[in-house]
C-alpha cells in the first residue's frame, strides 16, 4: 500500500509539480490549499506525513504546525515545511516548533523526494 502524503500548498503549479514527483516515486498525494481547514483535512485523511507551506490563505503554516505538535494524535506526525521564506529566523522558528525538515522554494526535486522517503521510512 502506498504511503499517503498530505500536501498543504495553495499554489496550484507547485502542488501539481510535487504531486507528480511523489506519485512517480509511488506515493499517494492529496492536496489541500486552505490554512483554516488544514487540521480537519489532516484528521480526515490520516496521512503518513504532511508537507506544509508557511504562507497559506486564512492561517499560517506555523500555527498549523504548533497545533499538530500540541495534539497527542499528531505530535509525532512527520512534517516537512516547504516555504519561500528561507531566512535563518524562518528555519529556526520551524525547527523550534517541531518541523522535521525545512526546505526552501525553489527546491531541488531530488532533495524533496529524498526528504519524503526518509521521513516516511519505517
Amino acid at each position: 500500500m502506498a504511503k499517503r502524503i498530505l500536501l498543504i500548498e495553495d499554489e496550484p503549479n507547485i502542488a501539481e509539480a510535487i504531486r507528480f514527483i511523489l506519485s512517480r516515486a509511488g506515493f499517494g498525494v492529496d492536496i489541500h490549499s486552505d490554512g483554516r481547514t488544514a487540521l480537519d483535512a489532516i484528521a480526515a485523511r490520516a496521512p503518513h506525513m504532511v508537507i506544509l507551506d508557511v504562507m497559506l490563505p486564512n492561517r499560517s503554516g506555523y500555527d498549523i504546525l504548533r497545533d499538530l505538535r500540541a495534539a497527542p494524535q499528531t505530535r509525532t506526525l512527520p512534517v516537512l515545511v516547504l516555504t519561500a521564506r528561507g531566512q535563518k529566523k524562518d528555519r529556526e522558528l520551524a525547527e523550534r516548533i517541531g518541523a522535521n525538515r525545512f526546505i526552501t522554494k525553489p527546491f531541488a526535486n531530488s532533495e524533496l523526494l529524498r526528504s519524503v522517503i526518509e521521513l516516511t521510512a519505517p
